[in-house]
């Protein structure tokens, strides 16, 4: 244990800094938001400087600290905001996780003949949570390597894209925060872009973006299982998919410790300080996380993917793109 501790020590400081050159340059000179400025360093280190093999299994803590910081938080989540517009937020999510699954499955197996397991790969990744939610129905989907990888690549570039353009078009279309947070939450791919564009654009619109795509993540499990089901019964094979220690497996256990924390700051059991320190320390967890992020953006490894599948994905994000914006401007604006 001590052993492998230390071997990600020269990975971590790394990140550290990364992050603290990425918050002297946003201050300093480039007056770009520090988290943007991170993933561009992570991206420079890993695709013009290279990762060296010392470092890598620290980077690999990105994760790590993007969940924690998530957690933390919480604290500043005002919970009595989050309930009077809950039910229209649970609508909208649930109804645009289940409207994105089953669109990219139809567009991909009708429109462009995509293989039936790479089309349930894409729609799980899309709909859900990226990358993480690729790994999670590819067993119970039968998926072959080449499949799953034709899926992270394509949706490791869309997760670079819309980091860098939804900021911009929020910023065009001049969007109150909770609207951007909720847009982005709702048609963005991954957690750390999603978390990333809302804060690049406002911390308020960061923390709704992030308490919405939570609402997503939460899911990935109830996906998984269902994917692993529809292929048991449909090629005849064993999944265990009935297992409800599968299901609690693939929960994102981190959202617990988010609801816990905003819970304790709710009802008063933390000070403005003790919030602020909290606050301090996220910012810096996500910092940390987004130049790791960066690395893992392989601009080679983009530009072997298949056109179908980054179509499908383009589809199907220009699509609930569009119908989320318009959705959560009649909700919230």
């Amino acid at each position: 244990m001590i052993r492998q501790s230390v071997r990600l020590l020269p990975g971590i400081a790394l990140l550290v800094a990364g992050a603290a050159l990425a918050h002297g340059l946003s201050a300093t000179l480039l007056g770009i938001n520090e988290l943007l400025v991170a993933v561009g360093l992570g991206v420079l280190l890993g695709n013009v400087v290279g990762v060296p093999e010392w470092a890598s299994a620290g980077l690999n803590t990105q994760k790590l600290w993007l969940e924690t910081g998530i957690v933390l938080m919480g604290a500043r989540i005002a919970i009595g905001q989050l309930f009077a517009v809950g039910v229209e937020l649970l609508a909208l999510v649930v109804g645009f996780l289940a409207f994105s699954l089953l669109f990219v499955e139809v567009v991909a197996r009708n429109v462009f003949g995509i293989p039936e397991r790479l089309g349930s790969l894409l729609a799980a990744g899309y709909s859900v949570c990226g990358v993480s939610a690729i790994v999670a129905v590819s067993s119970g989907v039968r998926a072959k390597s080449e499949q799953i990888a034709y899926a992270v690549g394509t949706i490791l570039l869309f997760d670079a894209v819309t980091l860098a353009v939804y900021p911009a078009i929020g910023r065009f279309l001049d969007l109150p925060d909770i609207v951007f947070g909720t847009w982005a939450g709702i048609s963005m791919v991954s957690t750390g872009p999603v978390v990333a564009a809302g804060f690049a654009y406002s911390p308020q619109a960061g923390q709704w973006a992030t308490v919405t795509k939570l609402g997503r993540n939460v899911f990935i499990g109830v996906v998984a299982v269902c994917y692993a089901v529809y292929y048991a019964r449909r090629y005849g094979t064993d999944s265990g998919a009935d297992d409800w220690r599968y299901l609690w497996s693939q929960f994102p256990k981190f959202v617990v410790g988010f609801v816990i924390v905003a819970a304790v700051a709710s009802v008063g059991l933390l000070t403005e300080a003790d919030v602020a320190r909290l606050e301090a320390t996220y910012q810096w967890l996500f910092l940390l996380a987004f130049v790791g992020l960066g690395t893992n953006i392989e601009l080679a490894t983009m530009r072997k993917t298949g056109v179908q599948p980054l179509l499908v994905v383009l589809t199907a994000l220009v699509t609930v793109s569009a119908l989320s914006l318009l959705a959560s401007l009649v909700v919230f604006a």
